[in-house]
């Protein structure tokens, strides 16, 4: 194997102190940012046999990311506090260098910034109709949560500042108007009107948290069915991956926002808007996990927002989407001039039917936290 990439994994082995030859390695897609590897190594099994050791190695996209060494702070204290709690499970554990004395867990050349981690044989799922999966999503990210319970979130960094701000995040659409950069906001008053009409309503987690009436705690910030790890054969989750966004803020945001994208009938930029709406079948199932994990653990307003907190979240993401299209698609990627638009539209579609939906959500809120105590 003489190939440039193989030369630069061999490398990364080496710093990590990786044991055994390098026997060949798998570029895996495994979402849109970073570059992962499966890197499988020659072991000893005990009995003299060969057997091979796989291990992830990831490049971190430094663009995106802008602070990688704070990334790596945040999820090196988070997984490690997690192994030592929990040892018997199946954890995250990314590997070190050592140099002059100095453990890290990334290898930065100057040029491009490197990670290790141990690879877990599992299934994941872009999307799902099995209710018992997306009930072990809602599991895996309350357990996230509640083993967290216990760690104190002041000990990391905000990697993104403001992320879950919706205050903020209406406050730069509204910039994003005054500006008007390309001529679009006289084609855009129906959203609009809909998403300033809601601003109060949809700023709820953000007001309270400032109000003192949420608690601060480590948040996972991309709760996808795809950030878990699942066992190939039962289904059982595993493990909570992904977690470049780890860091402090308030619990509704990841139930929020996992509900946004998995119960919503259609994907998140469809233009058959009458279709759009929350499947409250799949908002039982999550909410279900989800709380069977925390119903202890969380505050009883923390409970009581859990429901609005996918209205909020949903419009968040509508003020992000409508204001980089005003802008002129800056930020999210498009596949076609009006991307953006559509997504707003579709997202305003869901945000109006969680509305009609509200008071049936907040009662299977309080169903399964009542079962959960």
């Amino acid at each position: 194997m003489t190939d440039e990439i193989t030369k630069k994994l061999l490398k990364i082995g080496e710093a990590f102190n990786i044991e055994g030859p390098l026997f060949s390695y798998e570029e895996l897609n495994m979402g849109n940012i970073n570059r992962t590897y499966k890197v499988n190594y020659i072991r000893d099994d005990g009995s003299g046999l060969a057997k091979l050791k796989p291990f992830l190695f990831q490049r971190v996209n430094t663009y995106a990311f802008k602070n990688p060494v704070e990334l790596m702070d945040n999820i090196d204290k988070v997984t490690e506090f997690i192994r030592r709690k929990r040892p018997e499970n199946v954890n995250l554990h990314f590997h070190h260098t050592e140099k002059n004395g100095e453990r890290r867990t990334y290898l930065f050349d100057g040029d491009e910034f490197w990670r290790v981690c141990n690879f877990v044989p599992s299934v994941t799922f872009m999307t799902c109709d099995d209710l018992r999966i997306i009930r072990n999503a809602g599991a895996a990210f309350g357990d996230f949560q509640t083993v967290l319970n216990d760690f104190d979130p002041s000990q990391l960094y905000y990697t993104i500042p403001d992320f879950h701000d919706t205050r903020k995040r209406y406050e730069a659409l509204d910039r994003s108007v005054k500006a008007d950069p390309c001529g679009r906001v006289a084609g855009v008053r129906e959203e609009l009107d809909y998403i300033l009409s809601v601003r109060d309503k949809a700023c709820m987690l953000t007001d309270l948290f400032n109000e003192g009436k949420l608690p601060l705690r480590v948040t996972h910030n991309d709760t996808k069915i795809n950030n878990v790890l699942f066992d190939e054969v039962t289904h059982d989750a595993l493990v909570v991956i992904d977690l470049d966004t780890v860091m402090p803020g308030v619990v509704g945001s990841d139930f929020g926002d996992a509900i946004r994208f998995a119960a919503n009938y259609t994907e998140e930029d469809s233009r058959d808007t009458e279709k759009t709406g929350i499947d409250l079948n799949v908002f039982w199932a999550f909410a279900d996990g989800f709380l069977s994990e925390t119903a202890d653990a969380l505050t009883d307003t923390e409970i009581d927002t859990l429901a609005a907190s996918c209205f909020s979240l949903t419009c968040e993401l509508v003020t992000r989407f409508l204001a980089d299209y005003i802008d002129g698609d800056k930020y999210f990627k498009i596949n076609y001039p009006d991307h953006n638009l559509v997504r707003t539209r579709c997202q305003i579609a869901l945000a109006r039917d969680m509305e009609r939906k509200m008071e049936a959500m907040e009662s299977i809120v309080q169903g399964c936290a009542k079962k959960y105590k």
